[in-house]
């Protein structure tokens, strides 16, 4: 199995897939999981991934070029099986879907940070939406 994290703070992610059992996992070739710095995909001077909601309102989103960059160049090298972005109102994460998705072959994440994403993402991009609580 194969894991793409897409994130604006791949240090914050890296730390906690390098122990206990996802470490195992890991050193046994069971998975790999890359962490993907969603900033490498950015266009100007200070590598900016956020913009204001287009509708208006309070807080920030993450802008649509960067995640599609990334995402197409992803599709380009292999077949994914679900894009799932992870936000407060998706599905709830159990051990149910933990086990139907141990059996998929490749999966993208899409870390969610801000007050969310440009709803262009939501609609176009991702296959499925979970809620990790």
């Amino acid at each position: 199995m194969r894991i793409d994290i897409i994130t604006v703070l791949p240090e914050l992610i890296e730390s906690p897939l390098n122990h206990s059992i996802v470490k195992r996992a890991r050193e046994k070739n069971l998975v790999e999981i890359n962490i993907i710095n969603l900033r490498d995909f950015t266009n100007g001077k200070y590598k900016s991934v956020d913009d204001y909601a287009f509708g208006g309102g309070a807080g920030m989103v993450m802008m649509i070029e960067p995640v599609f960059k990334v995402i197409e160049k992803l599709k380009s090298e292999r077949i994914y099986d679900e894009i799932i972005y992870t936000s407060p109102d998706g599905e709830m994460f159990n051990q149910k879907m933990a086990n139907r998705l141990s059996m998929k072959n490749n999966l993208i994440i899409l870390a969610g940070h801000y007050k969310g994403v440009d709803q262009r993402i939501r609609d176009h991009l991702i296959t499925m939406e979970i809620s990790v609580g």
